[in-house]
């Protein structure tokens, strides 16, 4: 066995780009989608749905909320899904005990979206100005 079986081949790795964070595309397609993104929080808050829109980010599948923007159809990177802070009691992703800690730190809905992140790695939110 040679030292490039062991170890790879490090001359290979040199022309490879990093790879960039998930992240950034996120950036990018909130970019994209926060004119469509601002309309549905707007929908919840006047039908009485909810005080408090979330909006799910992610890749692969998840089941929460209703498809809004799919990556498939756009050819973009990122799927929108929308819910609320009542959804997420209820199915538990936000505990009813930290319900008041979680609307302390939760931004007017008029001017930033509020959006649960979804990567392999775990989840956090965010909050991205429209």
């Amino acid at each position: 066995m040679n030292q490039e079986d062991l170890m790879g081949n490090p001359a290979a790795g040199e022309n490879q780009k990093p790879q960039e964070s998930p992240l950034l595309s996120l950036k990018k397609d909130l970019a994209n989608y926060k004119d469509a993104i601002r309309e549905v929080a707007i929908e919840i808050m006047v039908e009485g749905l909810s005080a408090y829109p979330i909006f799910i980010a992610h890749q692969h599948e998840v089941h929460i909320g209703e498809i809004i923007l799919d990556r498939a159809e756009l050819a973009t990177d990122w799927t929108i899904q929308a819910s609320t802070l009542e959804e997420f009691i209820e199915r538990g992703i936000i505990q009813e005990t930290k319900k008041d800690a979680f609307l302390s730190s939760y931004k007017n809905a008029d001017d930033y979206a509020c959006v649960f992140v979804v990567v392999p790695e775990g989840a956090n939110f965010v909050y991205y100005p429209y």
